[in-house]
Parts: C-alpha cells; structure tokens; sequence
C-alpha cells in the first residue's frame, strides 16, 4: 500500500484547500478544481457547501469545471460535511464539498469526496493538483458537456440513517441544548436528536455565514451562551459543531466544556463496551484513549495526525481481516466503522444521548471518573524546523521514540509529541503525564533542547 504521507501536497492541505474569499480562494481556482476533477473522476458528482457567504459563487465555479469536463452534477445544498459523504458512498462517482470548516468567516476551501465517502487520499490528491498546474483537462465537447440537477432533499437520507443505528426513544427523558453556530447542523442535529426522543434547545441555529453568535471554531469562551443554555434548561449535555459539523464539542450538564480527548475517551469506553477491535487514532492522542480501550478489551494503533490517516488506515486493518472498534482525532472528530469512515459530528450527538440513556449517569460523572493527566501544549516559532526537529531526536535518541508524525517521545505514562504544524511555520509540542511534576520537567526539557532555534 502507498504511504500517503510521503506524498507532497503543495496547495491541499489534510483536509482540503482553504483560503481567504476573493485573495487566496476564487472561483476561478475552483473552475479549475473543478476541471480536475471532473477530468479525474467521470461520471455523476454531488455537490455541497455550508453556510459561508461566499459558498453559492464557489459551489458555481465548481460545478461549472465539473460540467465542462463532461461531468454531471447533482447539487444537494447546504449540509455538513459528513452528510455529503454519506450521500456519495450511497452511489455518485465524487463529491467536492465547499467549506472551511472551523476557519473565520472570511475563509472558504473545498474538500474532495472519493466514491467510497472517504476524503480523497494524498496521492490522488497531488495528481489532482499536478492537473491543476498543467492545466491538464479533458473537456468535453459541446454536445458532451454535463448537466445539474438540484436534490437537496437527500439530506434527509443522512438523517434517517444516523437515526436508524439507535435504539427507538434511545433520547425519551433526555433534554440537550444544540449549538449549530450558524452552519449546517442547524439542518440536521436538532432534527436527529427529536427523533431519537430528546426535548431540544437551540442557541445559533439560523443559517448563516456571517456566524453572528460565534466563531466556526467551537472553543469554551465562544460556547459560554451554549453553557448558560445547558443550566437554564437542565439539559443533561449541549453540543456544538464546527463550522461543516463533522466534529462535535460538549459542554456537561454542570456547564462546563468538555475537553476534547475526554469525550473521546467516553465514546471509546461505550463503543468497545459492544464492539471488539482496534481502535485507530493519531499520534498526537491521548493516553487516555489507550486507558479505556485496555479497559474493555481492545487495542490502539496510531496514524499520522489527520482524519483522512485515520479512515484510511482503519479501512486497510478491516480489508486485511483485522477487527476495527472505532477510530477518531482529539478534536472532537470520531469515526464509527460500521457507519462510515469519515468524521461526523451528528453521529456524535446521537451516540453521546445512547451513553446516557444506556448507563442512567450524568454527563458530569462520567467525565470526573476518567483517569486524569496533564497535558501541555506549547507554540515554538522557528525559522529551522528541520534543525529543530533533529536536534530534539538527537538529544533524546536513547529513549522510545515513535516516528510515525514527528516525534512522539514515551516515558511510561508522560509522552511528548513535537511535531511541525501542518497550517502554521512553527513546531507544536505537546506533553501529556498523569504526573503534574512529570509533566513540566519534560516541557521545561524539550524548551531547553529547542531554545537555540525560536525565532
């Protein structure tokens, strides 16, 4: 199998192409993604877009390069992310999905949907972008050129699958107040929790790309309105989503916000309570995640840092015969096998209404049970990532070091993770102990080995 990471994306990112509308993202680069794609991926490809206001132009433009190529499309509206990939693995050739995802408002981007509903891999991804630099399309002929058909109603087809892997009146008893922040899941997550049973409050729940009540990014200081909604109510959880609601935040029935590796370690637990497997995730995870799959019987296996690393290494477990529980980032990004591999915010929502209406327990007891650990988290500017990254596997080369992305450098049970960020030019560093002293003397350590090289 090709190892995607070696790959060299150059205008992609992990997660598709973004930018700033009208400067870096116009609709003439995506014409020509479009064109790309269309040259690449023959056939019928849906199209969808979350609410930013500069989407309906760019979803044109895409649709326009698909079409030019010979492509038809179908174009199902505003949804989340997850929903579209959904809605291609159900029978369309691709999809292209227009959205930033958790970037400000003033970003858009477009992601690539393979056949299957996976996000297209990187090495698909550099032939789409070798096209794009060549100009390398196969444009069809005038009496060739594709058409569009408008289907926004197979929106629903999402929902009543993420409603149909639950138990009937699963949510019967259960209130939970649902931020949406303005995107997407204002279509889909208060819907499916109603038919799962749930009383529901909303707060920022009307389409809009401007997001007038907070960010796309769903951080504790811009979810306070969703925490205040949660304690007025006496909502046993509330939940929020980014800005194309593949992933999903949660605030407990106290208030307060959920850090995402906790709610990872909950779904874990619930999960491979019922399903025995391999549990897939990226280096830059917590321990926590190994604590309950040990817990209930299951292993990890890390990836590089990214979902698309995730779904893909969890297909190829599942394709050599290997058992695969559950799979997911600590971002609030998880993926269920047996729904389908990608990232889905609804079915998170769903899923964390299941754990409460199985175990009978509050929100706020569940995550105040888990082991606790310590986790740092430092930005390291630096004009010598390459130097940077080698003097710190140098200086620790006689410890565990795993290579898988970056250096994830393993004392027992305090790691750190130092790796280049794949968005920004600096190198992240995260420490992780379940020992506080542990934890700073490792952070104070790696600072000292990369003093030299901070810009």
């Amino acid at each position: 199998m090709v190892d995607e990471k070696k790959a060299q994306k150059q205008l992609f990112g992990t997660n598709g192409v973004r930018g700033v509308s009208g400067k870096d993202m116009t609709p003439d680069l995506v014409l020509h993604i479009g064109e790309a794609l269309g040259s690449m991926r023959k056939g019928t490809i849906a199209v969808g877009r979350d609410t930013r206001t500069s989407g309906e132009a760019l979803a044109s433009a895409v649709k326009a390069g698909l079409m030019a190529t010979g492509c038809n499309v179908v174009d199902v509206g505003i949804l989340p992310t997850p929903a579209l990939q959904y809605i291609v693995k159900l029978g369309f050739d691709g999809g292209a999905m227009i959205t930033a995802s958790h970037n400000p408002p003033e970003y858009n981007g477009v992601k690539i949907i393979e056949a299957d509903g996976t996000e297209m891999g990187d090495e698909e991804v550099v032939k789409l972008e070798q096209r794009l630099f060549d100009r390398d399309f196969s444009l069809a002929p005038w009496d060739r050129v594709g058409s569009e058909e408008a289907a926004p109603h197979l929106l629903g087809q999402y929902i009543d699958a993420i409603v149909a892997q639950f138990p009937a009146g699963i949510g019967e008893g259960i209130t939970v107040a649902v931020d949406p922040g303005s995107g997407p899941a204002t279509r889909t997550t208060p819907a499916i929790l109603e038919r799962l049973g749930c009383r529901v409050f909303t707060i920022n729940a009307t389409l809009d790309g401007t997001f007038p009540g907070r960010l796309p990014e769903p951080t504790p200081e811009g979810l306070a309105p969703l925490a205040d909604l949660v304690l007025s109510t006496g909502a046993a959880f509330g939940v929020a989503h980014d800005g194309d609601a593949d992933r999903a935040v949660f605030i407990d029935n106290k208030g307060r916000y959920i850090e995402e590796n906790h709610e990872f370690a909950l779904v874990a637990r619930q999960v491979c309570s019922e399903r025995k497997g391999i549990v897939v995730t990226p280096v830059s995870s917590s321990l926590l995640i190994e604590d309950v799959a040990a817990e209930q019987g299951c292993s990890v296996l890390y990836t590089p840092v990214g979902s698309v690393y995730v779904a893909r290494k969890m297909i190829e477990l599942i394709a050599g015969g290997k058992a695969v529980a559950f799979g997911g980032e600590g971002n609030g990004g998880l993926i269920y096998p047996n729904f389908q591999f990608c990232r889905d915010g609804g079915m998170t929502a769903a899923t964390m209404v299941a754990i409460l209406g199985t175990v009978k327990r509050s929100l706020s007891d569940l995550v105040d049970d888990l082991p606790p650990y310590i986790t740092i988290k430092n930005k390291i500017r630096t004009r010598d990532i390459p130097g940077l990254l080698a003097a710190v596997e140098e200086h620790f080369k006689n410890e565990t070091i795993d290579r898988t992305d970056g250096l994830r450098i393993s004392r027992g049970k305090t790691w750190a993770l130092v790796r280049a960020s794949g968005t920004e030019p600096l190198v992240r560093a995260t420490i992780e102990s379940d020992n506080k002293e542990a934890a700073e003397a490792f952070n104070s350590e790696i600072l000292g080995v990369t003093a030299r090289f901070t810009a």
